[in-house]
């Protein structure tokens, strides 16, 4: 059976179908945009109320790109690219790679584009004239001498009908590299407070935890504000990769919003912050030079073993809704004399002086920074996919096989030869046309050759 009797070959090579897959993916893409995606129950519950989440979930709504239906149509749509594909390009090959010598003079008769001249001498010379004519305009030429003439033939981007294919291809790539990425990549977040360390992530609404497979650590954290002294200006975070089992590894880097870390794949970007409800505490005993850090929770009374130090923060001023700390209020004693009491900027130091020692005090509240965590192995692939699409859009819309002949003949009782140069474009005629009205004034411009 052919493939134009097969019903089934038939639809999947129609041009509708791929009009209606296109246009059902566009709106499911678009109500996958506008519904926020892969979050708890709750979520659709609250927003949209009881029945509509139930709705939702029957049809996968919150994880739409993964559902059956959408993987279903995103591979209806590619047998029916691939069939599309299979059916058509080789009728578009021969056209790529055709003996164009072979055309029939009655057909250069009809061409859109032709123009006629009488020349006087023989068909060979006459049509080495013409040879270097079409050199000078940049067409490369072939000839075929026979009986009745010469028939000398050009083209230029022959290989431009290739571009609606390479468009097909590139889709493929890139529905293949979102596969890749959603199979065995992840999007994913974590909250790490200043010091702390975690080797797991929780993917993003599921909570499902995810093993890193090696350690990220939070240095520090420090954000900054606007004049108002509320608004957050920025906010960084110091990450550092442990891996024993890495040979070599990436310095400690300070991430910013559109500045991650990335390494193993896995890219961590700054998100989010969150104050916590604790104090980065530095004491420097100035006489012996004695150093110790602690990290102590609001309200709290602290010791520093071995010495007579006791503190704590009593009391704070926030600057933020979030509880972003401005001031704090610190009690301390040495145990000689009345203990201290004073206000102190977060993230500043404080001179203590008692009658033993004198003691360098300094107080940041600890943060928590907000990761989000991503892994897409298919990205390369994508971006490849999308170089191919952009090079076959350009080839496709832009550019155009054009193909001219030039057939010399000598007429009958006469020392002429009659010469028809014509042309053909397979798009953009108009381009095509002023550009072989200037190849028909090189002709014009040889005392060779007269106008018919």
């Amino acid at each position: 059976m052919k493939k134009t009797e097969n019903m089934v070959w038939r639809f999947f090579a129609s041009v509708k179908l791929a009009l209606f897959s296109l246009l059902i993916l566009a709106t499911t893409s678009v109500i996958g945009t506008l519904i926020p995606q892969k979050n708890p129950p709750e979520f659709y519950i609250e927003a949209f109320g009881p029945r509509t989440a139930q709705f939702f979930r029957l049809l996968d709504v919150p994880d739409m790109y993964n559902s059956w239906w959408f993987i279903s149509l995103l591979l209806l749509f590619s047998i029916n690219l691939i069939v599309c594909t299979i059916d058509r390009l080789p009728n578009v090959w021969q056209m790529v790679v055709m003996n164009n010598l072979d055309t029939p003079p009655d057909r250069l008769e009809k061409m859109p584009n032709r123009h006629v001249f009488h020349a006087r001498g023989d068909v060979e010379s006459i049509a080495k004239i013409a040879k270097g004519i079409l050199a000078k305009s940049g067409w490369k030429t072939q000839g075929e001498n026979n009986p009745a003439g010469s028939l000398l033939f050009s083209q230029k981007k022959a290989w431009s009908r290739l571009g609606v294919y390479a468009v097909h291809l590139s889709i493929l790539v890139i529905f293949a590299g979102a596969i890749i990425g959603s199979l065995l990549g992840f999007k994913a977040g974590v909250m790490l407070p200043e010091g702390g360390v975690t080797d797991t992530v929780y993917e993003t609404g599921t909570g499902k935890p995810i093993p890193l497979g090696f350690t990220l650590q939070c240095e520090g954290f420090n954000v900054s504000f606007y004049a108002d002294g509320t608004t957050p200006k920025e906010f960084r975070s110091t990450l550092k990769v442990i891996d024993s089992s890495a040979k070599e590894l990436p310095p400690a880097k300070d991430i910013i919003v559109n500045d991650p870390l990335s390494y193993k794949g896995i890219t961590f970007y700054q998100s989010s912050y969150e104050p916590m409800q604790g104090f980065n505490i530095s004491i420097v005993n100035k006489a012996t030079k004695v150093r110790q850090n602690f990290q102590v929770p609001f309200g709290e009374k602290i010791h520093w073993p071995g010495t007579g130090i006791d503190f704590g923060i009593i009391n704070q001023q926030v600057r933020s809704r979030m509880g972003d700390v401005d001031k704090l209020k610190v009690w301390f004693s040495d145990g000689q004399g009345e203990p201290s009491i004073f206000w102190m900027d977060n993230n500043a130091k404080q001179t203590i002086s008692s009658p033993a020692a004198a003691y360098e005090f300094q107080a940041h509240q600890v943060y928590a920074t907000g990761l989000q965590v991503a892994k897409d192995p298919g990205v390369w692939t994508v971006y490849v996919g999308c170089i191919l699409m952009l090079t076959g859009l350009y080839v496709a819309f832009f550019l155009s096989h054009r193909r001219v002949w030039v057939y010399i003949v000598r007429e009958e009782a006469t020392d002429r030869c009659r010469v028809l140069v014509c042309g053909v474009s397979s798009k953009n005629k108009i381009a095509f046309e002023n550009e072989f009205s200037a190849l028909v004034e090189c002709f014009t411009h040889d005392s060779t050759f007269q106008n018919a």
